[in-house]
């Protein structure tokens, strides 16, 4: 089940730079609150719920910060209402999704654009760039706290379909309908993820130059400093030690 992690580096750079900006929580408290306020503030009937609180627990995110999210989505207390959107584009040979939460559905479209426009970058036609991805539930553990065996055991006992190991970085891999029954698996055994969540993951990497690669990865840091931007994934594959 060992091998390179395809994407394992963009998700650790991504969740430092989240970190680093503050954001990360703001980031979850807009997912979980329009999770509750589609689907009802009961998770056990909300699965889109439970994935957005398995992904905030993974985050370390604070019970009390979680229940107030779900109050704002259900109505209880006083919130944002949020839209969706999705976002598609192509930078040289890569090929970036991004996914959109926001209240000004005008302001949203015009910062992705001008962020995507000044990197050198194009928005692409609807479903180019979704059908180079799909859609799989990755947790991450921290490879210098935990044995790749270790983990590789109790995962494959929740039903993970693959367990990797990159850069001090243990990638669980699992199809999403098993991706909450793994997560709990771990938790049982009481291992901490560093991440949690539903995501997507390209079918076939594409490997670029440094050049390349380099503009990609300030492209999706560009994109994900906005604060309309809830998710950023690509199709590049970011080589062992790789550094700008």
């Amino acid at each position: 089940m060992s091998g390179h992690s395809k994407w394992a580096k963009i998700k650790r750079a991504k969740g430092a730079a989240d970190a680093q900006r503050g954001n990360l929580f703001t980031k979850l408290i807009k997912e979980i609150s329009i999770a509750a306020r589609m689907g009802g503030g009961d998770q056990e009937g909300n699965p889109r719920l439970r994935t957005a609180i398995i992904k905030a627990r993974g985050a370390n995110m604070p019970k009390d910060n979680i229940d107030r999210a779900i109050k704002k989505g259900t109505g209880e207390l006083e919130g944002v209402s949020y839209e969706e959107l999705t976002y598609e584009a192509r930078i040289g040979e890569a090929a970036i999704l991004i996914e959109v939460l926001t209240d000004n559905r005008n302001r949203a479209a015009a910062d992705v654009r001008n962020i995507i426009t000044r990197a050198g970058g194009e928005l692409a036609k609807s479903g180019s760039v979704s059908r180079l991805l799909t859609r799989k539930g990755i947790l991450t553990l921290d490879g210098d706290k935990y044995t790749e065996d270790e983990i590789m055991e109790a995962a494959l006992d929740g039903g993970a379909e693959d367990v990797s190991f990159s850069d001090g970085i243990i990638e669980v891999s699992t199809a999403p309908e098993d991706f909450e029954a793994v997560a709990k698996a771990l938790e049982a055994k009481g291992y901490q993820t560093n991440g949690a969540e539903i995501s997507m993951v390209p079918e076939v990497p594409v490997m670029l130059d440094k050049d390349g690669t380099g503009k990609v990865l300030r492209l999706i840091d560009k994109l994900e400093e906005n604060d309309d931007v809830q998710n950023v994934y690509s199709n590049i594959d970011v080589p062992d030690g790789f550094e700008e």
